[in-house]
């Protein structure tokens, strides 16, 4: 996919809705060799997905070895609406807890006091962190109104070929 179409498809309104949301399910292949699908919480800078874990989490030595992954964002809702985007995982280790950390954390309920304390929490926990940054190579954005999973798309065409034979 040409940059140009990932940007036309992520620019759109619901694809900028649905980067605004704090979950995405992460998909990668395990160290085993077997996929792995994990939710985790995220933040569009508006050209990556960043994603924070802790420096010994399982999925890192898998994503230094096969850095290749897929993110699922999508609604709990019928239809739902939903984009995949596919990329590689660049791995940047830091000091102190990232900003997107706690961006990625935003819309979780709590009273300022409750933040405050969380906060502190998460500092005493962690000495430094793993940003995982994602750049889209391929995108998509499923509706099922103006957009449908191209499976669908094929039988409706097949469908149509045959009303039409």
């Amino acid at each position: 996919m040409e940059p140009s179409e990932i940007a036309e498809v992520l620019n759109r309104p619901l694809s900028q809705e649905l980067l605004a949301r704090d979950l995405t399910r992460l998909a990668y292949v395990a160290k085993d060799g077997t996929p792995r699908a994990i939710p985790i919480g995220f933040v569009w800078n508006g050209s990556e997905i960043v994603m924070c874990t802790s420096k010994n989490a399982p999925k890192l030595p898998a994503l230094r070895r096969n850095p290749t992954v897929a993110l699922t964002i999508d609604t709990e809702v019928h239809p739902p609406k939903i984009l995949l985007i596919r990329g590689r995982a660049g791995l940047d280790t830091v000091e102190g807890i990232p900003d997107e950390y706690f961006q990625a954390s935003g819309s979780y309920k709590m009273t300022p006091e409750q933040r405050v304390e969380w906060e502190a929490g998460v500092r005493s926990l962690y000495n430094g962190m793993v940003r995982i940054v994602v750049t889209p190579t391929w995108a998509k954005l499923i509706d099922f109104e103006t957009t449908l999973p191209s499976a669908v798309e094929e039988l409706i065409r097949q469908r149509d070929d045959r009303q039409h034979a």
